[in-house]
């Protein structure tokens, strides 16, 4: 009898301490989601800075190809980072569809290249040039590579996909859809963002570093740079199935009139066209006048594989359109935020360009941030962060200009001089030898050195003016010469100008090219 007392005293007393744990731990759940909403509406605590109470080092805005690149890398790193996209659905776009093969090394030295598997990518070698019933292939100069190393196009919203599925499978990393609507700043620094997330509330996360990254259309750049936006044209974009290219894996580039007509693979069976229309308008597609203009104006001067499919296409209807921007860097360092991607830089998308100038951009900012744990003192890291805009520029800069160079040479014009510049050009690289593999090269990213970009420039104009005056000069001849040579610097010393001179030519003359990181 007095053990069954014993018994139940002890049950009792067990099942008093289970409940009492229950209670306790109830309280403290409420008293931690208490704390939360409380961070969420006032996260004037250091330790309270997003809505799951993470203190993070990095806020990046946008989740394109740059964000989710730079969210991968600094994740793998070991930061903790929060990316804000206001739209994580597949993007669907008709340009950021060809990586260069120096992109692609870039790609690898960040250890993504796994971002271009299963996504029914195709490999690129070199390009072929048309014109006027002519061609000549151009070979990318891969021979000193592994044979893995290439060119890689495929669709720009699988890629991007693909890169999001891994930002979301780092512990250390939140990716959350959300428009950021304004930066926090706070005494001249910027410690975070302002955003709606996917339910339309308001909300704000901090970081000692927010790094925008939300595309050509970027609403946040104009407090951190000085952006001067030139339209020179649009890419009319169309996908041909099932049609051969004249030669497979390579992307074709017909000098049409008025400007150049792309063709290159983006899936086993599909290939994106893309019709460049100089100035801002384009015939409206609504009411028919696009179809008429594409079978009409551009149609005769694509290559005859191509005709059938060029007009099924047009046929089916899906017709797209996209202005092509160019924006030098012009930023003005601020502390406690940074400019990558297109919001900071764009460049004429005729070369395939950007994707390499965003990896080699990121590259830089992983070595520069990487003997740097504490990212607190937003004055000493911006100072700091000021030779990322100095050590960026050599590539950045030679492959802007060659992509705005080379449109308006490919462009065609009713000026004498200008016709011999853009027939001189494609000789010049039909002719082999260091004169393809050398400007292809700074095509490609593989050599991306300015002064071997003004070199063969000028050799062009020079080979230009040789024909001119052979077998015999005339008066008349050497004034066209005269102003080929003259029209060749009024295409490229602006550009430089923009890009800088001195960062894009004497990069080590710039004091912030030796600053050394804070001492943490």
């Amino acid at each position: 009898m007095v053990d069954q007392y014993i018994l139940g005293g002890i049950l009792a007393s067990l099942l008093g301490f289970v409940l009492l744990y229950s209670l306790s731990g109830k309280k403290k759940e409420a008293a931690s989601t208490k704390i939360q909403d409380e961070c969420l509406k006032s996260p004037t605590n250091g330790e309270c800075r997003s809505k799951n109470g993470e203190n993070y080092d990095v806020v990046i805005v946008g989740a394109g190809v740059a964000g989710s690149a730079l969210a991968l890398t600094l994740g793998k790193d070991g930061r903790r980072v929060h990316v804000i996209e206001r739209d994580l659905t597949e993007p669907d776009r008709i340009v950021g569809e060809l990586l260069q093969p120096g992109g692609y090394l870039k790609l690898i030295e960040l250890g993504l290249e796994d971002c271009v598997e299963g996504i029914d990518a195709q490999r690129v070698l070199g390009y072929a040039l048309f014109k006027d019933g002519r061609d000549t292939k151009l070979a990318y100069p891969l021979e000193k590579f592994h044979s893995d190393v290439s060119g890689r196009s495929f669709h720009n919203g699988r890629f991007i996909q693909r890169m999001r599925e891994k930002v979301s499978s780092l512990p250390n990393v939140q990716l959350e859809q959300g428009t950021v609507t304004s930066l926090l700043e706070e005494n001249g620094t910027i410690k975070g963002v302002q955003y709606k997330n996917k339910s339309g509330q308001e909300l704000t996360t901090h970081a000692p570093l927010t790094i925008v990254c939300d595309g050509c259309f970027s609403n946040l750049r104009r407090s951190l740079c000085n952006p001067k936006v030139d339209v020179p044209s649009c890419f009319v974009g169309l996908v041909l199935e099932n049609c051969q290219l004249p030669y497979a894996n390579h992307g074709h580039v017909v000098l049409a009139d008025p400007s150049p007509i792309l063709f290159y693979p983006i899936s086993s069976t599909e290939t994106r066209c893309l019709v460049d229309v100089p100035g801002q308008k384009v015939p409206s597609i609504s009411n028919g006048e696009m179809a008429n203009y594409l079978k009409t104006e551009v149609a005769p001067q694509i290559p005859p594989q191509l005709y059938d499919s060029f007009i099924a296409a047009i046929d089916k209807g899906n017709i797209r359109t996209m202005p092509n921007r160019s924006m030098p860097a012009d930023p003005h360092p601020t502390p406690g935020a940074l400019l990558m991607g297109d919001a900071f830089n764009m460049r004429h998308p005729l070369t395939g360009g950007g994707m390499t100038v965003a990896l080699s951009d990121i590259v830089v900012l992983r070595d520069l941030l990487k003997p740097l744990r504490d990212l607190n003192d937003a004055s000493l890291l911006c100072k700091y962060l000021e030779s990322f805009y100095t050590l960026r520029k050599p590539v950045a800069s030679t492959i802007n200009t060659l992509a705005g160079a080379l449109y308006k040479v490919f462009c065609a014009s009713p000026d004498r001089a200008r016709k011999e510049m853009r027939e001189a050009c494609f000789d010049y690289l039909s002719l082999g030898g260091v004169c393809s593999t050398g400007p292809v090269a700074l095509l490609s990213g593989l050599n991306p050195r300015p002064l071997s970009l003004v070199l063969h420039f000028f050799a062009v104009a020079i080979y230009g003016v040789s024909r001119l005056l052979l077998p015999f000069p005339s008066p008349k001849r050497l004034w066209i010469g005269a102003r080929l040579i003259s029209g060749a610097s009024g295409i490229i010393f602006p550009i430089i100008k923009a890009e800088g001179v001195r960062q894009m030519f004497f990069p080590a003359t710039v004091p912030a090219y030796y600053r050394a990181p804070p001492v943490n």
